[in-house]
């Protein structure tokens, strides 16, 4: 039963947090992103400032989710900012590898074959006279 409410609270916890990013009011004269009516389980009042472009900390989904308490032993680990972070990440461990360049046909230049006429019938460039 324990597990079931749990799920039940982070179902809501996820649809106020979409809802918020979702109906934000941009402010494009003070360029901030302002909520726009109150969210008790992110701990939001309205009119609270939720993105601005100088010296402000984004609102985090994790760190608001364990003000709740609601996972004691939970931790996620994240890739550290200094050695690239997520995107470095995912370009060397997710991405998919390909080996060599490939040409306009899809074929690399040892896997190609000469479809040119080649020059003196394949004899090579040395002018010889008989």
């Amino acid at each position: 039963m324990e597990t079931l409410e749990k799920r039940q609270f982070i179902d809501e916890f996820k649809t106020q947090w979409k809802s918020m990013w979702r109906n934000r009011v941009d402010d494009r004269v003070r360029a901030e992103g302002i909520a726009d009516r109150d969210y008790t389980l992110l701990f939001i009042d309205r009119g609270t400032v939720l993105i601005a472009t100088r010296k402000f900390k984004l609102i985090d989904f994790h760190e608001t989710l364990q003000q709740h308490k609601v996972f004691a032993d939970y931790e996620i680990a994240s890739p550290n900012p200094s050695t690239g972070g997520w995107r470095k990440f995912s370009r060397t461990y997710l991405a998919e590898k390909k080996d060599g360049r490939r040409n306009v046909n899809g074929l690399r230049k040892s896997e190609r074959k000469s479809t040119l006429q080649m020059k003196k019938g394949g004899r090579g460039w040395l002018h010889r006279k008989m």
